[in-house]
Parts: structure tokens; C-alpha cells; sequence
């Protein structure tokens, strides 16, 4: 596990002192491998742990853990950064000479930062204290705020300094919460917790509830996501907003009594969240705005699931994977577009473009029915959330139908969106060459998206992920 785990720490390292192409192909296999091995150990069930420092409490047992859990987010975490490293060759250089900069020079400092980022990340969700999972937290958070703030658009410095504030405020108050579990227990390794007080639960959710974003706290995304560099962008909206839902999740599994107490206005929110951004995204000219703000109605998802008992739980695990499958493929669509039309990203000046980049188009088609939940692992994620509210409301109209509503939404602003870009009218554009590294990392995520639905993987994956909640899902 700590082989597999290095790989990345490797590429980070050695690939500033490579050509281009070659810290590619490294920064490829340094993801690609781990991806096979937490898929393979997400099927098989397979739980390991590797002691590495012993710590004076509160800080207590410093280790790496990996469970089903883990396993689940780290191979989608895997795969989605392994795919966007092979996009990220024609896609930044194309930036770099827009930029005016040195290609080699600033691919050094590019590979240095984008291993980093993705690597702490991975990190992360391996972590077995919550002191290391903080300390990977902010290293993700230092990388992509660089990578923003030397590659991004518009007014890229202050859109970076945005961001670095609104999630930094939040690490801080998972740091406290983290700290008074600790206090409480003598130790902040997590498997020798034993219950987490009230206040330390509400700063943890509400740091997260920044970094998802919830509603309210939402309005640093759209400048961030829209104004990132798109390998950025496709990291950050499905990957690093999202493990915010993995740190409530691993607090959850130690002790659910917050979520239990709060269980309503904690729907409620995430329902409202949701239905806001889903409305909201009609409203975007942009492009790579438009998918920020569908990211925040995503993420409404995960809140409606963690008020949804074990089933809606489960749905928040497959909800993460879709999500970042679907929104890694709309993002790298919108990035296509970008770099072979020089800058295009406003949905007005757009149309009919599957005529002039057929394989973006229907890549992009496998993104939104991805978010959507048409025939892909997305389906999954959304049954197993309206199964949960089926059983801890019953079967009123007055829990389940907003959540249909939810649902139906992102399928509206899905198919709105596609028909507006890839099937109105055609604008008279030329058609490019388009790099098959543009499109390539795609289809990949894409088939894998599909495959998930399908047996045997189907069987295998759902047999995974229950794993983590003892496997007594039916």
C-alpha cells in the first residue's frame, strides 16, 4: 500500500526534471496504478493498515487505513487524475503560448503542482488520523490555489486569493472540531475514537458545508471553478469539493448523532441548495460557469443523502463517483472547446457545435447522463438516495417528491444545456483537429461510468461500497 501510495510522491518529483511528454506518461501511470489496485481492492473487500508514527495525544496513533471507503474514493480519485495528466499536455501547452510563456519552463512548475495537488488528495482519503487527513487537506488546497493563481483566467489572482480564503476558513474549522475530538478522546486516530461532542460535529459539518458548498457559502465556486485552468477545474469541481463529503462521512461512521438530530433542516437545505444552483444554471452564459454552478446543485445531492439514513449514505458514496466521472468529462468538453477555438466558452456564441467536434459532443453526452442518472453508475447514487428517503419518511409526497424534483432538474439542465451547445444551430464555425488527448481521457471515463451499471462490475462494485457500511445492506 505505501508502494502504491509513493507513485504519486515519485511523479511529483521526478517529473519537473522531464520532457513534456515523458512527465506525461509518468504522471499517468503514477495514478493509473493505484486506480487498478483500489479497484481491485474495493472488490475484493480488501482492508489494510500500515502504522506510522506513534504521537503524544491528543494527537495519539498516526497511521494509513484503507477500507471500502477509501478504496471507493481512491480509484475514482485515481482514474479522474491519471485521465486529466494525459489531457493536461495539449491543453496547457495550448495555455502556455496563449499566456506567452515558456513552454518547457513552465510545464516544470505545472507537473510539479498538478502531481502534488492530486496526490494529496489520494493521500487523503488513506488517512487514518484526522490530523493527516487536515495536513493532506491543505496541501490540496496550497497546490490548486498555485496552479489557479499562475494559469487561470480573468482576473486570476484575485479569483485564486477567493478561493484560497473561503476554503482555508474552512479547513480551519474542521482543524477545530478535529482538535476537541481529539480533546474529548485523547486521540485523533480514528479508530480509537469513541464519540464526537456536539460542537466539535457542528464545526466540522460547517467547514465542510463551506467546501462543498451548501448554499450561501456556494459563491466563491463559480469564480474558481470557471475561472481555473480546465485541468484544474476538472479536478477541483468533481474531486476536491466533493471529499468534503468524505470527511463528514468518515466523522459519521464514528458517531451519527449530529446528522441524526439534525436530520430535516439538514434535508431541507440540501434540497433548496439543489433546486437554487439547478435554476441557477439556465441563467449562465459561460460555459465552465454554468457546470460550477451544476457542481453546487450536485452537491446538494450528498446533503439530501446524508439525511437519508444508511441507504441515502450509500447513495452519497456513489453520488461522489458519478459526480466526478460526469463533471471530469463536462469540464475537459468545455476545455476542448477552449483550446481549439481559442478561448470560446459563451453558450450564446455556440451551437450545433457536434457538427464541427463530434467527439466532444458526444463525450460530453456520456458526462451529462452521467450527472443525470441515465444509464450509468449516476442511476445508482439516485436510486439509493430516494430509497433512503422512501424509508426514514415514508412514502409522503412531502419528502420524496422534492427530491424527484431534485432529480428531474438535472436532467432538464443537462439536456438544455446539450441541445444549446452541441445540437442548436450551427454558428458557421471550421472544424479543428482536435488532439486525441483531448478527447481520448473522455471516453474513457465515460465507458467506465457505463460499465459500473453493468454485470459483472455492477455486481462487484455494489458489493464493494456495502462493505464499508459492514455489509449488512441488503
Amino acid at each position: 500500500m505505501i508502494w502504491v501510495l509513493l507513485l504519486p510522491a515519485l511523479a511529483t518529483v521526478a517529473a519537473p526534471f522531464l520532457k513534456k511528454r515523458e512527465a506525461m506518461v509518468l504522471s499517468f501511470l503514477a495514478f493509473f496504478i493505484p486506480f487498478l489496485v483500489s479497484f481491485y481492492w474495493l472488490f475484493t473487500g480488501y482492508t489494510l493498515e500500515v502504522a506510522i508514527q506513534d504521537v503524544v495525544g491528543p494527537i495519539g496513533r498516526i497511521y494509513i487505513y484503507g477500507d471500502s471507503l477509501s478504496h471507493a474514493f481512491g480509484f475514482t480519485i485515481a482514474l479522474i487524475s491519471a485521465m486529466v495528466a494525459v489531457y493536461s499536455l495539449p491543453y496547457m501547452e495550448h495555455r502556455f503560448h496563449e499566456m506567452g510563456l515558456d513552454v518547457g519552463k513552465e510545464f516544470r512548475k505545472y507537473w510539479l503542482f498538478y502531481n502534488l495537488y492530486a496526490a494529496s488528495m489520494l493521500w487523503l482519503v488513506y488517512a487514518g488520523n484526522f490530523i493527516l487527513l487536515y495536513v493532506f487537506l491543505e496541501i490540496s488546497l496550497i497546490a490548486s490555489f498555485l496552479l489557479i493563481y499562475m494559469y487561470g483566467y480573468g482576473n486570476r489572482q484575485w479569483v485564486a486569493l477567493l478561493y484560497f480564503v473561503w476554503t482555508n476558513v474552512a479547513g480551519v474549522l474542521a482543524l477545530i472540531g478535529f482538535i476537541l475530538i481529539g480533546m474529548q478522546n485523547g486521540t485523533m486516530a480514528m479508530d480509537a475514537i469513541k464519540a464526537v461532542g456536539m460542537t466539535a460535529w457542528l464545526l466540522v459539518f460547517v467547514g465542510m458545508l463551506i467546501k462543498l458548498p451548501g448554499f450561501g457559502p456556494h459563491i466563491w465556486l463559480p469564480w474558481a471553478h470557471a475561472e481555473a485552468p480546465t485541468p484544474v477545474s476538472a479536478l477541483l469541481s468533481p474531486l476536491t469539493v466533493g471529499l468534503a463529503g468524505y470527511v463528514i462521512l468518515r466523522v459519521y461512521f464514528i458517531d451519527s448523532s449530529f446528522i441524526e438530530s439534525y436530520r430535516i433542516p439538514i434535508l431541507a437545505y440540501g434540497i433548496f441548495t439543489s433546486i437554487y444552483a439547478g435554476l441557477s444554471v439556465f441563467r449562465q452564459k459561460d460555459f465552465k460557469r454554468l457546470l460550477a454552478y451544476s457542481t453546487v446543485s450536485q452537491m446538494g445531492y450528498m446533503l439530501i443523502g446524508f439525511a437519508a439514513g444508511t441507504f441515502g449514505v450509500l447513495g452519497v458514496v456513489i453520488q461522489y463517483i458519478s459526480h466526478a466521472f460526469g463533471k471530469s468529462i463536462l469540464f475537459m468538453s468545455a476545455g476542448a472547446i477552449i483550446a481549439v477555438y481559442h478561448g470560446l466558452r459563451d453558450v450564446e456564441k455556440m451551437g450545433g457545435m457536434h457538427e464541427y467536434v463530434p467527439t466532444i459532443s458526444n463525450a460530453a453526452l456520456l458526462g451529462f447522463m452521467t450527472l443525470s442518472g441515465i444509464l450509468t453508475v449516476g442511476m445508482f447514487g439516485e436510486f439509493f438516495i430516494l430509497k433512503g428517503i422512501a424509508d426514514i419518511y415514508g412514502l409522503s409526497l412531502t419528502a420524496i417528491l422534492p427530491v424527484i424534483v431534485v432529480f428531474i432538474i438535472s436532467g432538464l439542465y443537462s439536456f438544455y444545456t446539450m441541445k444549446n451547445i452541441f445540437y442548436g444551430k450551427p454558428k458557421g464555425y471550421e472544424t479543428p483537429i482536435v488532439s486525441r488527448l483531448l478527447d481520448t481521457p473522455l471516453y474513457v471515463i465515460g465507458i467506465i461510468s457505463v460499465l459500473l451499471i453493468l454485470p459483472p462490475l455492477a455486481t462487484l462494485f455494489l458489493a464493494g461500497v456495502k462493505i464499508a457500511f459492514g455489509g449488512v445492506l441488503p
